[in-house]
């Protein structure tokens, strides 16, 4: 199965279409946002992609950080606080991607907080790439099956069978999918990769496969394409000493230059059938292939609780209420009750008052 996005063909034997990850180590400042479009282009990616949000609709005020964020930021705060700090408004992706136009490289978003990122991203992107946050969240899986585009699903901390939920719910809407598997610790330590889980995952779904890298280095990503990884995505920023909380975990520009011409070199030796044995044993990283048993790594749960999502109240909900949709929201952190059980929410009857930004519980509901 082939699947193209503007010009460029995704699949077995086509170049790997690398993804050049931007996210938010704009920290908020779109003269530094296109200086990174800049590096991208130059490195020869053939994306560059960022992250759409509104801070108050993705996170709960008192969520707290993963660890990895407190430790890279060198300080404790909320993920609201956070993230304020890194938004774009919308008007400014609009911006970016004309001006990714004009440098002639495709630009992508990650849509992370409710359907008016989808809808923003779905204007402007000729794909969507879904963060690993949103793997269980399956009314907004649904949403972005809906826009008919290429979608690109990263299944950091998930199981097997979440993936499989996952992937049901969005092949039966829309069959054009891409599978990356990830390890969501920034920076991954090379025990934590187990990169035959992409292996795994391509038998299982018979679907185009990838791998998102939080590796420090370049060699995982090299070995994930002589593996057969048809897309790469990689952390980048313009400086690794930058504040905010992926810096540390990026490449910077001329390492990510490297990795383009390293990733174009395997393709090269493939084609020329050269040995794959040779290739990842000459890569030096054999603790980073793993069982291929697709899992989360116990450094993985703890992210989760503050990644993935859970069922808010959007607004005060008075004791006795009848719950109906516009109450409840999806937000961070992910200690709450699943966002699939969306509908199962709607129409209980709410047993005690619940505040604003409160998680729901199925004990306060009747």
């Amino acid at each position: 199965m082939k699947i193209k996005i503007e010009n460029k063909l995704i699949g077995e034997k086509k170049p790997c279409f690398i993804i050049a990850e931007a996210g938010v180590n704009h920290n908020g400042d779109l003269g530094l946002a296109k200086k990174l479009v800049d590096a991208a282009k130059n490195a020869g990616v053939d994306v560059v992609k960022f992250q759409t949000f509104k801070s108050e609709k993705i996170v709960t005020p008192d969520a707290k950080q993963a660890k990895y964020q407190s430790e890279n930021i060198g300080k404790k705060e909320s993920q609201y606080a956070m993230l304020k700090r890194l938004e774009l408004p919308y008007s400014k992706f609009r911006e970016l991607k004309a001006y990714c136009d004009r440098k002639g490289i495709i630009f992508l978003s990650t849509p992370h907080s409710c359907q008016e990122d989808v809808d923003l991203v779905a204007e402007l992107c000729p794909a969507i790439k879904v963060g690993s946050g949103d793997l269980t969240n399956l009314p907004i899986l649904k949403y972005i099956a809906g826009k008919k585009l290429p979608i690109i699903l990263s299944t950091g901390m998930a199981t097997l069978e979440e993936v499989r939920e996952a992937v049901e719910t969005i092949l039966s809407i829309n069959e054009k999918l891409i599978l990356l598997h990830c390890t969501t610790n920034y920076p991954t330590p090379l025990n934590e990769v187990n990169l035959k889980a992409m292996l795994t995952m391509a038998k299982e779904f018979d679907l185009p496969v990838g791998y998102s890298d939080h590796t420090e280095g370049i060699n995982v990503s090299l070995a994930a394409v002589a593996l057969g990884a048809c897309v790469i995505e990689k952390h980048f920023t313009l400086d690794r000493n930058l504040p905010g909380p992926d810096h540390k975990a990026s490449l910077e520009p001329l390492e990510l230059k490297k990795m383009v011409d390293g990733i174009r070199n395997i393709e090269k030796r493939l084609n020329q059938k050269e040995n794959l044995d040779n290739i990842i044993t000459e890569l030096n990283i054999p603790e980073a292939l793993g069982s291929g048993i697709k899992k989360p790594n116990p450094s993985e749960i703890e992210v989760a609780e503050v990644a993935r999502k859970s069922i808010v109240a959007a607004v005060d909900i008075k004791k006795g209420t009848k719950i109906v949709e516009e109450m409840l929201i999806i937000k961070r952190p992910g200690i709450g009750i699943l966002p699939k059980y969306f509908n199962k929410v709607i129409g209980r009857i709410v047993k005690k008052d619940i505040n604003q930004d409160t998680l729901i519980e199925f004990k306060d509901l009747k």
